[in-house]
């Protein structure tokens, strides 16, 4: 998931659409830590762009480049980490200067990247220059308008000469909204579009509007917004982990609140505990604790319906930053105890329960029950909000390869876990609360946790959708089941830079392992479970290693045939890395050379 931004100020002259811009990503800043930008459009048509990857103080040094980007109009984009690269070259908003000059900002995945890939290749004949699949959509966008043969299109072909289109996917399942105020001159009016309505509310925007799914809106310079259905309605699903942890709490998606949402999964998941534990046992907890923050208000709603007392007893350090060097495993868990505090004065002594959004991996958790352990809680129960995540064969593979157990993916745009990591793999309860330490874990069940936002819908409750593939492996569009494959190498190309990345600047911190040395000097691969491993590990164990992730059993014949057509797939591969690969047509290429240490 990503955070999307769009502003036209009512006067065209004006040049301060960024200032908003810039403030609103820092509203949205849970959205996406990994890169954000802005570009913006002044009068005459001239765009200007600011972005890399960062955190927006970072990449906008605190605000002083927001003077370099003038202009009435703009985009800004904040990007999470999903499979596959995570690039410089990635950031968004891209720019296409044919036709026209075109801006654009996207949130979410592409499930048939491959195929438009092949059709801007082969037949619109448009060079793609990232891996990302938001340029590839903005090229099928840009090649459709110059199919008009148009000097200049109107809201008919879904553009104007100036101004903004923002359109949402016919299942509805990422969120956009849409509100306006009256200008500093009170003679025209704002307009905003976001991810989230905090962004909107903060910014002074009323009148705020769900954009429907199948719905795309054009706002033209000076004139109101026009709302046309340009694809039908498939469904009205929106991604439930908006709900349970992605949005900020005082966001309204879609006409429900998730500050309430998440009040009603505290509460059903208090049912849920009674049921598991018997009266007695609940009884006997003495105190309610959640993981913070997201777990804040359900778990509040936990201790209330339950009648026990509820404390915040992890402090969260707000002020660690994501460039700390984690080499390995032992270093992210260690992590876990930078950004989280147990205060012994409300464990020690005390059977607690803990309640956090997910219990996604295994590492995490077991970490917190160990601090918990370590401050003097004498029993630690372990509830989530969500149901468990866990995994599912796909057998639709390339020729060589066997069927693979892949978890269930969330194929738009969250990237949640490798398989090897998901704490649920194969394992009841009983033997999660093993794994991490704990006398007991209760998942909420996906029923419940669907209620506990239907109920809040204004549409029909009964009849209301969300998007849950990501818990029962039904999606709410169609998937070909190829794209599960495609998924996990991306995944574990992703994780192979970034760990090779890692161990690299481990070295030159001078605090590698032998392990990271290897890795340095030798190179990553990535094994069957989808673990990093360095290369020369990988040649020792011979067949079982591979480059994308899936097991691949076979004899002396079928090795040298997989490594056969391995290299064929290396030589696809462009030289260059995609890290070092830039955007040329508006990056900061300054900013750089700053920070590769070149300037």
């Amino acid at each position: 998931m990503c955070g999307i931004l769009a502003l036209i100020l009512s006067d065209p002259s004006s040049t301060s659409a960024a200032v908003d811009l810039h403030e609103a990503l820092y509203l949205l800043q849970h959205r996406g830590q990994d890169a954000c930008g802005i570009a913006t459009c002044a009068s005459g048509g001239r765009i200007y762009q600011c972005k890399g990857n960062g955190m927006a103080a970072n990449v906008f040094h605190n605000g002083s480049r927001v003077a370099d980007l003038p202009g009435f109009m703009g985009l800004g984009h904040l990007r999470y980490p999903t499979a596959g690269s995570s690039a410089s070259a990635e950031a968004q908003p891209f720019y296409v200067n044919s036709p026209y000059g075109i801006c654009f900002a996207h949130n979410g995945n592409l499930i048939n990247a491959e195929e438009l890939k092949r059709f801007l290749d082969y037949e619109a004949h448009r060079h793609i220059n990232t891996d990302s699949d938001s340029e590839l959509m903005l090229n099928v966008f840009a090649n459709e308008l110059n199919e008009t043969k148009k000097a200049r299109v109107n809201e008919e072909d879904l553009f104007a000469s100036f101004g903004l289109i923002g359109f949402r996917d016919p299942y509805g399942i990422r969120p956009l909204v849409l509100g306006s105020r009256r200008s500093d001159d009170g003679v025209g009016v704002d307009y905003m579009m976001a991810s989230e309505s905090v962004a909107l509310d903060q910014l002074g925007f009323d009148g705020i509007v769900d954009i429907k799914p199948g719905q795309a809106v054009i706002i033209k310079k000076g004139s109101p917004p026009i709302f046309r259905q340009v694809h039908a309605q498939l469904a009205y699903a929106p991604d439930i982990f908006e709900y349970v942890y992605f949005a900020r709490p005082d966001t309204v998606i879609d006409g429900i609140s998730v500050h309430r949402s998440r009040q009603n999964m505290g509460f059903k998941l208090a049912d849920t505990i009674l049921q598991t534990l018997g009266a007695e046992a609940v009884r006997g907890i003495d105190v309610v604790i959640p993981i913070p923050e997201t777990s804040n208000t359900s778990a509040l709603s936990v201790a209330q319906h339950l009648d026990i007392p509820y404390c915040q007893g992890f402090v969260k350090n707000r002020y660690v930053f994501r460039t700390f060097i984690m080499p390995g495993q032992k270093a992210r868990q260690k992590s876990v105890r930078r950004k989280l505090n147990a205060m012994k004065t409300e464990f020690e002594g005390r059977n607690v329960l803990l309640v956090d959004d997910s219990i996604v991996r295994g590492t995490t958790s077991r970490e917190i029950v160990n601090m918990a352990r370590e401050a003097g809680a004498k029993r630690v129960i372990f509830a989530s909000c969500a149901p468990p995540i866990t995994l599912v064969s796909h057998s639709a593979l390339p020729r060589t390869r066997l069927t693979c157990e892949l978890r269930h993916a969330h194929i738009y745009g969250i990237d949640l876990a490798s398989p090897r990591e998901l704490v649920a793999h194969k394992r009841d309860r009983h033997a999660i609360a093993h794994h991490i330490g704990a006398d007991d874990v209760i998942y909420q069940s996906l029923a419940d946790l669907k209620a506990s936002c239907a109920e809040l819908s204004p549409r029909d409750p009964a009849r209301q959708e969300f998007e849950v593939g990501v818990f029962c492996g039904t999606y709410v569009t169609p998937v070909d089941a190829g794209y599960f494959a495609r998924l996990e190498r991306l995944r574990g190309e992703g994780a192979a830079q970034k760990t090779l990345e890692r161990a690299r600047d481990a070295v030159v911190a001078g605090c590698a392992g032998e392990r990271e040395v290897r890795m340095a000097a030798k190179g990553v691969e990535v094994d069957w479970q989808g673990k990093v491993i360095p290369s020369d590990e990988g040649a020792r164990e011979g067949a079982g290693a591979t480059s994308n992730g899936v097991h691949e059993p076979g004899g002396e014949a079928e090795g040298r045939e997989r490594e056969r057509e391995r290299e064929r797939e290396r030589e696809e591969v462009v030289a260059t890395p995609v890290r070092d690969r830039m955007d040329i047509s508006l990056h900061n290429f300054g900013d750089y050379g700053e920070q590769r240490g070149y300037g």
